[in-house]
């Protein structure tokens, strides 16, 4: 078999496996610190801090380890420390170890944030990497599918899919430490590695690259309000929603049953739009990509704020429902946005700082959120995240200009 078809293979693999099992966990996740943990709305914002306080703080030398040492390894650590993240939270409900957990799971997301992009990137080329990025985003909505039924079937122990869906991440990690290939990588030589000093030349010429080029520091300062209005929303949607309405009697045996329901006809809405998304979308171009996040960064904003203020079940999960695949569009774009003309040698750090500039915002943006939803109540959080993601829309604008006005000097693309 051609290497670079099955390096793009295994990372489809990657996408199917880690969506299913994702979804698995978070269909319960949130139910299960609600319901069995008894996590109050500060808790959960809290709880969600801590894990982006994790990200921000490894989210650099991790991404460094995969520049300096093995993409393929950062990834299979980064799994197996998530799989163990979620496997604590499922077996001690109580805030302190769901904390921990947080931290746990967020150091090991850290090790594959960057990684696997830089890793596809450098074993088939940016441009067919870019194109997967689109595939595997719509590919794996179908295996998330397969995780929300497993999630359903044996969530009456709402414990139960977090537990089941974190074995499954270990054991992806072990499977790709046999399967995994590293071809298109090379890693600095052992002589040449100063360690620590090889980290941090390898770190500022990261920052050197973003420095240098005005669209890809706009980029970033998109995921800092992207990270803003996420982590409000991210831990109280669910609190929102069994606070405000009544759910369906047929369903309310299983609030997993229902969730899983709900997050299943989201996901089929998404396959759907994420197909024409991916045949018309040419993610070569950056304003192409700039002028679809505009709409789609103003669409998730203001139907934050309809989601807060619906006063009917139906209308509140409708508006979820597009939410939830605005947000999804808006994934692969933002990382094929990112990915635009990196070099090899620092590729996992820049990307990793587009992840560590999300993370400031979640840890800025949740407290508050999180303050407001105890002292004046969760619709108020929703609503306050909603307006929290809209200066992002002046910064696209800024780096479509950036974009346009090199594109039309002939110069290099920055």
């Amino acid at each position: 078999m051609d290497q670079n078809k099955k390096s793009a293979q295994i990372y489809l693999l990657i996408a199917i496996a880690s969506s299913a099992f994702f979804s698995m966990i978070f269909v319960a996740s949130s139910l299960y610190q609600i319901t069995v943990a008894g996590l109050s709305p500060l808790q959960l914002v809290l709880i969600g801090t801590a894990l982006e306080v994790a990200a921000f703080i490894f989210e650099i030398p991790t991404g460094v380890i995969a520049d300096v040492y093995s993409r393929k390894l950062s990834v299979i650590i980064g799994y197996i420390l998530m799989g163990l993240g979620f496997l604590v939270e499922g077996f001690f409900p109580a805030f302190v170890p769901i904390l921990l957990a947080q931290l746990i799971w967020g150091l090991g997301f850290t090790f594959t944030s960057g990684a696997e992009q830089a890793w596809i990137s450098d074993e088939i080329g940016e441009e067919a990497a870019n194109r997967l990025f689109l595939r595997a985003a719509r590919i794996g909505l179908y295996a998330s599918l397969a995780g929300m039924a497993l999630a359903a079937l044996i969530g009456a122990n709402v414990a139960i899919p977090v537990r089941g869906g974190g074995l499954g991440l270990v054991i992806l990690g072990l499977v790709l430490a046999v399967i995994m290939p590293e071809t298109g990588f090379e890693p600095t030589p052992r002589e040449d590695r100063n360690t620590w000093g090889q980290m941090v030349y390898t770190f500022q010429e990261g920052i050197s690259a973003v420095r240098s080029r005005p669209r890809l520091m706009a980029v970033l300062g998109i995921g800092l309000f992207y990270g803003l209005y996420s982590e409000g929303f991210d831990r109280l949607w669910v609190k929102h929603l069994l606070d405000s309405f009544e759910l369906p009697v047929i369903l309310t045996f299983s609030k997993v049953a229902f969730f899983s329901a709900l997050r299943a006809v989201g996901t089929i809405a998404t396959i759907l739009v994420m197909g024409q998304v991916e045949k018309r979308l040419d993610t070569s171009k950056p304003q192409v990509i700039g002028r679809a996040m505009i709409l789609v960064t103003g669409a998730i904003s203001l139907s934050l704020i309809g989601y807060a203020l619906s006063p009917y079940l139906g209308l509140a999960l409708g508006i979820y429902l597009l939410i939830g695949i605005l947000r999804r569009i808006a994934n692969p774009l933002y990382t094929s946005w990112v990915n635009q003309k990196l070099d090899s040698g620092t590729r996992a750090t820049v990307i990793s700082i587009s992840s560590q500039v999300d993370a400031i915002g979640q840890i800025a943006g949740g407290p508050g959120v999180g303050w407001i939803a105890r002292t004046v109540s969760v619709a108020a959080a929703m609503m306050t995240s909603g307006a929290l993601l809209s200066p992002a829309l002046w910064l696209i604008r800024r780096a479509n200009q950036l974009s346009a006005g090199v594109q039309k000097d002939g110069g290099k693309l920055t």
